[in-house]
């Protein structure tokens, strides 16, 4: 796998080339303070064979210019037309990055010049990523979830875990949800057993309080975007984002009542989920679909080897409640019926050797809506052990579909239980049993507490290969300092095809590896 330098591109980068194409006259370099200035640093997104996603903040209504290159060095760069940051977007921007080269490493670079004082031009900020293959060749990707939860913030050791992954270099990295915790606030400091302390030593305003308004909610996001771990993993390396509940509140769904929770002036979930998915979409590279915007579900193709296919498990859920409906309504859905129509129809075409599909929350464990009195279902199974009822009756469906249709190589990976797993489902110890064997891997959290392990339901015949979580004397809501921040590691051999996933622990130590070998159609 091509090995990419981690320098800091800024250092070496110009800014009078792009200020040069723009119209506008040569910088002069003025104080730093009057110049516009990049806050929270550079992401790449959704990438593909020819297209990717870019984003940056800056400080102030600017004009933003791209370059792009296939060289470091920016030798005979394509200039993009410029764009503007505003108020609007909290002085975001993002762009789709078009016709460019397979399997090709990616440079951009973007120079902001102030709206109000067009020659007061910031220093250049730089990132890259490299295009999906055209043709076979080995794959290395990463994902896990679940950052600056349950009051866990930036320490003086920050967010180690993204780190970590950086140095494996993977293609991209998948948030498989709980990407923010619009709803934990965090205190300077925090007793620690034994009587030492945790100490947040960055804070702000907005993760003080639960997010209620928009700008709590972008400041969610920016709040992670000033770890120094997260900010050099997202300038080497494209996130893929899909969202669960703490993006809003948690166990949000219809019937989510705040009524008696005294920390939100605004009770309204439908208000909150609202300001919430317009800072998600603002503040992360996800790509824009024009027939549904906002839409988080959808496919990205990587080759012949892998597609991935993101889901939404909590946009269009029926309200949580007991999920023991014996058929399918829109109530006992969690996909909804578009979304999976969409799904089945993509998995049914896709040529691609592993369909990775992409959950916010496990198939197999029970997650309860009310985990005091172990009450109604938070995820997809309703903790009886017994036939498809509820939302289980959608993915029964599903499942049995991928099996008729004689679509091969399905891998599920998920996050948010906090902690990692591996999970063999098989039909043979199912109550349904109307479905092929697959694989599910779990691992998370990124940055947050550690809790686990979950109970399983038996609906789908889930078999335990691995546990990593804490044990009973270790407690519950673990610190990141703990040790137990997990990620997985996946790499697809270009020759053999074969698939190994790897389990592995924020210090970098493999906890679990399988290597899976793929189902070739007759």
């Amino acid at each position: 796998m091509n090995k990419i330098s981690r320098r800091a591109f800024v250092t070496s980068a110009s800014a009078a080339g792009l200020v040069g194409v723009s119209g506008l006259a040569l910088p002069y370099y003025s104080r730093a303070s009057q110049r516009p200035a990049f806050t929270h640093g550079i992401q790449s997104g959704d990438v593909d064979a020819t297209s990717g996603v870019v984003w940056t903040r800056t400080d102030r209504p600017s004009r933003v210019m791209f370059e792009v290159s296939s060289t470091e060095n920016f030798a005979n760069p394509l200039r993009l037309a410029p764009l503007d940051t505003s108020p609007a977007s909290d002085y975001t921007v993002k762009r789709l990055l078009t016709d460019l080269t397979s399997d090709q490493d990616i440079f951009y670079r973007m120079v902001a010049a102030d709206l109000a004082d067009i020659n007061a031009v910031s220093e250049p900020i730089v990132g890259r990523f490299r295009t999906a293959p055209a043709s076979k060749r080995d794959i290395r990707f990463a994902w896990s979830g679940d950052t600056a939860g349950q009051g866990w913030g930036i320490d003086d050791t920050g967010m180690k875990t993204y780190a970590t992954i950086g140095k494996h270099t993977p293609d991209f990295f998948l948030h498989s949800g709980d990407t923010i915790y619009a709803d934990g606030p965090m205190k300077d400091e925090v007793e620690l057993p034994g009587g030492s302390k945790w100490k947040n030593k960055v804070l702000i305003d907005e993760k003080r309080k639960v997010a209620e308004t928009l700008d709590e909610y972008r400041g969610q996001w920016k709040y992670n975007m000033m770890d120094k771990n997260v900010l050099g993993l997202n300038a080497i390396c494209p996130t893929f984002y899909q969202w669960d509940d703490h993006e809003v509140v948690n166990n949000w769904s219809d019937s989510k009542d705040l009524s008696a929770d005294d920390r939100y002036s605004e009770k309204n979930i439908h208000v909150l989920a609202a300001r919430a998915a317009r800072a998600f979409h603002e503040m992360t590279t996800i790509r824009y679909e024009p027939s549904e915007p906002g839409r988080v579900y959808r496919k990205i193709s990587y080759g012949p080897l892998l597609e991935v296919f993101f889901l939404d498990m909590r946009s269009y859920r029926g309200a949580n409640g007991p999920s023991m409906q014996d058929t399918m309504t829109p109530q006992s859905r969690i996909l909804g019926e578009q979304q999976m129509k969409w799904l089945k129809r993509e998995l049914a075409n896709s040529n691609a050797t592993w369909k990775i599909i992409a959950a916010d929350m496990p198939l197999g464990l029970i997650v309860w809506n009310d985990a005091t009195n172990k009450a109604g279902a938070e995820a997809v199974s309703n903790g009886d052990n017994g036939p498809a009822k509820g939302r289980e009756l959608e993915i029964a469906d599903l499942l049995r579909y991928i099996k008729n249709a004689g679509i091969t190589n399905t891998v599920w990976l998920t996050a948010d239980v906090h902690y990692t797993a591996a999970h063999y489902y098989n039909p043979d110890k199912a109550q349904f049993q109307d479905f092929n064997p697959f694989w599910e891997f779990v691992s998370g959290p990124l940055h947050a507490g550690t809790y686990g392990p979950n109970d399983f339901d038996m609906t789908f015949g889930p078999e335990l290969k691995f546990i990593k979580a804490p044990t009973a004397e270790q407690g519950q809501n673990l610190p990141p300092s703990a040790g137990l921040q997990f990620f997985g590691l996946v790499d697809i051999d270009g020759a053999t095809e074969q698939m190994t996933v790897r389990l592995m622990d924020r210090d970098d130590n493999e906890l679990y590896k399988v290597t899976l070998d793929p189902v070739h159609s007759a």
